[in-house]
């Protein structure tokens, strides 16, 4: 809207001259017989015509970045020829006039800007009082006070219009200042819905580890315990074997109970970083399955937004269970890779592998919780891909965006 408007006011000061030495031009030819009966005036009169029209032409296609000495001197050209055609004819003060336009455009100091607006109203004035007054009083008077007359206006209009701009630009100033406020207050509302998103999810998670704890752990580490007692009283050799059977099978699901608690506890990734608790978790998981686990950090490492770490971390976890159920793995690789804006976490075994077209099958029944990870990557714009073949290991890949911490 600005910028249309801004465009019109420029083609308006562009061809403004253009109108008013048209129209001074034809008035003054309707009366010449009247004004100017004088066949030298006449020529001269369309001399100076023909010169100001030249000027015009030249300074359109001109390069005016600004106020400069070029635009000045078109100025007081301009102003000269129409003063003389002002004199020749009173009707040419219409062109005169174009001065009191586009003066900021071509004069930069404010004390010449005056100047040249005064310069402007001497040709209306001697337009008004029919010519500048030589050897008469009264008729020096009236040009005087025409004069003066103008001035007060003129000054009045620009005191005005310069009060106009000068709230024009407090608005437009605070315009930018509500406008970056505003930017301001949707950025820290965004924080807090993240954080009051984080809270709220740490929260979850510690009671559901709660919950569990409290509830199916203990539940299950009583029945191990009665069952050891009614193994110990029973020498059956079918109670055994089916005491036997019930207790693995609940110290199985024991561990899955304990491995459910230590995952929805909150990760604190604040101190150490993704990469040393991606390390830690991989070293940890080795001396516990007897697996050989090497962890790879690719790339400069930054510190990451806790919820993409914490998601990295799960899926990590999670993928390496997956290999000490299923994969019978001797060596397993871990890969963290820091490429421009996005994290890639590689996960690659050489273990049995699987069939990826009964993938499906098992994941929903809890075969391989595929379908959980790439819940989880999905979550925070990422994405999830698993490429497996019977016998020839599997290889997990999940690529997130690079979000800072903070």
């Amino acid at each position: 809207m600005d910028t249309d408007i801004e465009r019109r006011q420029e083609v308006f000061r562009e061809w403004l001259p253009y109108g008013l030495l048209c129209i001074g031009t034809v008035l003054s030819t309707a009366t010449a017989g009247l004004i100017m009966p004088d066949t030298d005036d006449r020529i001269l009169a369309g001399v100076l015509v023909a010169m100001a029209l030249a000027l015009e032409v030249w300074w359109t296609r001109t390069n005016r970045p600004g106020p400069n000495r070029i635009s000045a001197a078109y100025y007081a050209t301009r102003l000269a020829l129409g003063f003389v055609l002002t004199l020749l004819n009173g009707l040419f003060a219409f062109y005169a006039v174009a001065g009191y336009f586009d003066t900021n455009e071509q004069i930069a100091n404010r004390r010449w800007k005056q100047f040249a607006l005064f310069a402007c109203s001497v040709p209306v004035a001697a337009a008004q009082s029919s010519g500048i007054p030589v050897g008469d009083s009264l008729k020096w008077v009236v040009f005087a006070g025409l004069l003066v007359a103008n001035n007060v206006l003129l000054t009045t209009v620009v005191h005005f219009s310069e009060q106009e701009d000068e709230r024009s630009r407090a608005r437009a100033a605070t315009i930018v200042e509500l406008e970056r406020a505003q930017d301001e207050n949707a950025a820290l509302q965004a924080q807090l819905l993240v954080q009051a998103r984080e809270a709220g999810i740490a929260d979850e998670r510690r009671r559901m580890a709660a919950e569990i704890h409290d509830t199916i752990a203990q539940g299950l580490t009583g029945i191990i315990a009665q069952l050891q007692v009614v193994a110990n009283i029973s020498d059956e050799p079918v109670v055994q074997e089916r005491v036997g059977r019930a207790t693995e099978l609940a110290r199985h699901s024991l561990s899955e109970a304990r491995r459910s608690v230590q995952n929805l506890a909150p990760v604190d990734l604040s101190y150490d970083g993704l990469p040393v608790a991606l390390r830690k978790t991989v070293d940890q998981w080795a001396e516990r399955t007897a697996v050989r686990a090497d962890f790879t950090l690719t790339g400069t490492a930054q510190q990451l937004h806790q919820e993409v770490s914490a998601t990295l971390l799960r899926i990590t976890q999670e993928a390496l269970a997956n290999v000490a159920k299923h994969a019978s793995a001797e060596r397993v690789g871990v890969t963290l890779s820091f490429i421009d804006d996005e994290v890639t976490l590689d996960i690659r075994d050489d273990g049995k592998g699987f069939d990826p077209l009964i993938r499906t099958e098992r994941s929903s029944t809890g075969g391989f919780g595929l379908d959980g990870m790439r819940a989880r990557a999905e979550r925070i714009a990422g994405s999830l891909t698993v490429e497996s073949e019977a016998g020839a290991g599997t290889a997990l890949s999940a690529r997130v965006p690079l979000v800072p911490h903070g």
